[in-house]
């Protein structure tokens, strides 16, 4: 049975405790067709619990005995109360009405008594006897951002007690005036041991799963790109008890009492997915405490304690994938072992080379310039360095939007690179693979910085101003 169904069979256990109170209230005071009524809404309940019982357990649920006891003597009672008052309408009953009213109490309590030790059985057997469990659908957009999910769900898929599904959503560019441009589907792009469940196969208003995991927090506030309007996290929040948001990305640690730097977090904090979610997942203690500040300078001092409790420094799966990485287990494609081998078939060194999106629009000209100097250099080393340039997965999404001269230049970069083929160019959905393989990182600032130190990779940063040797 699934914890929302419990916690409502649960619940109505209850009231139908509370009904038995009532119950015995009104035959109290005589009025016993008012208690013969509610006695005929616990038998309905009582089916309703029984029913639910069936198709969740099974008709061999120990459950349903008790349930059906429980009615027979809810059916007793009502009929003791009809009769009762059939025999006051015809007058036939000679005795004071002092005699029949303590006689009728009396009575009542014992019913009632019974009422509720029946019930008290009924909900021991469902305690001890129902399985709880509960299902948790992850939501992702982006295959490549699919390590930022990862390994809470192979815990959920690992808990025998939890129904874990992954369902790919789609999601459109952004065209210049905001509107919607072609919408991407990255399903068939999930390595082969998730199983992905199609999008417009899981009702989400129908199942109402118990946890919704989601790693984009920004609903219609991306001005490149956008998840389906119905997967806002606005929009997610009224099917879950439970909207967990974990970002995609892993910033450098800052102190959070560094003002200025503090102060340049705000884009990434102050966004819908943090407001709407009822967890966060963050990467560090140190940085829950900085979304907490920035969250309490937002809506006011006094909101701080709903900060601390919403959001949680638990750590990034990012991390936790990135540490575990084994080059042994990635699968490489035939045209890049070519290049990652020298002659004699003794391996290069690999640096990984990586551009962001912000740096990009930054420096414009300035960039590309830098890139092909790049491109230069490594390509007069690569009998013995490879090279494997994988760019920001946005970066044309984005710069194709916001900046059409600067893509067409980017995109000549690109096409020269491939057509040479010295170098290795990745723009698969696996960043992990391009981390496992490399033995030092080049490039500029990003989260794919913070996953290569946590392998104890070598790091530098590219300076744009300093072009050729």
């Amino acid at each position: 049975m699934r914890k929302r169904e419990y916690d409502q069979v649960m619940e109505s256990v209850g009231l139908l405790r509370q009904a038995h109170d009532e119950i015995r209230a009104l035959t109290e005071k005589k009025q016993s067709r008012a208690a013969a009524g509610l006695l005929a809404d616990c038998q309905e309940s009582a089916i309703a619990i029984g029913t639910l019982l069936e198709q969740t357990e099974g008709e061999a649920c120990p459950v349903i005995p008790l349930l059906e006891s429980y009615c027979e003597q809810l059916y007793r009672f009502h009929e003791e109360l009809a009769r009762e008052e059939a025999e006051k309408g015809n007058g036939t009953d000679a005795r004071p009405e002092s005699g029949r009213t303590g006689e009728t109490t009396h009575a009542a309590d014992k019913r009632c008594r019974h009422l509720q030790q029946q019930l008290t059985a009924v909900e021991n057997g469902i305690r001890h006897n129902v399985a709880v469990r509960r299902e948790a659908v992850f939501l992702p957009y982006k295959a490549s951002m699919w390590d930022s999910l990862e390994s809470v769900w192979k815990a959920a898929d690992a808990d025998e007690a939890c129904d874990a599904y992954v369902v790919p959503i789609p999601y459109y560019d952004k065209n210049p005036d905001g509107s919607f441009g072609a919408m991407h589907y990255e399903g068939e792009q999930y390595p082969a041991y998730v199983p992905v469940t199609d999008y417009r196969e899981y009702d989400l208003a129908g199942r109402r799963p118990d946890a919704v995991f989601i790693h984009n927090p920004y609903d219609e506030f991306n001005y490149v790109t956008s998840v389906e309007p119905f997967y806002y996290a606005k929009n997610l929040k009224q099917y879950t008890g439970m909207l967990v948001y974990i970002p995609y990305f892993v910033l450098d640690e800052i102190s959070p009492d560094n003002a200025e730097a503090v102060k340049g977090m705000e884009h990434f904090v102050t966004v819908p997915g943090v407001f709407y979610a009822d967890r966060v997942i963050v990467q560090s203690e140190d940085m829950k405490k900085i979304y907490v500040n920035v969250l309490a300078e937002t809506f006011g001092r006094e909101t701080k304690s709903v900060w601390e409790k919403k959001i949680l420094g638990l750590g990034s799966p990012k991390l936790d994938r990135a540490a575990n990485l084994r080059r042994e287990d990635m699968e490489i494609p035939e045209a890049w072992e070519k290049i990652l081998r020298k002659p004699d078939g003794s391996r290069k060194k690999v640096i990984l080379y990586n551009n962001s999106v912000s740096a990009l629009l930054a420096h414009e000209e300035k960039m590309t310039e830098k890139m092909r100097s790049v491109f230069a250099l490594f390509r007069e080393y690569r009998d013995t360095v490879a090279l494997l340039w994988r760019p920001h997965p946005l970066i044309e999404a984005t710069i194709s939007s916001m900046r059409p001269g600067l893509w067409e230049e980017y995109r000549k970069i690109r096409d020269s690179y491939l057509e040479a083929g010295w170098g290795i160019y990745d723009d698969t959905a696996d960043l992990d693979r391009a981390i496992a393989l490399s033995d030092a990182y080049y490039g500029d600032p990003s989260s794919v910085v913070q996953l290569c130190r946590k392998r104890g990779m070598p790091v530098m940063i590219q300076n744009v101003d300093v072009v050729g040797d």
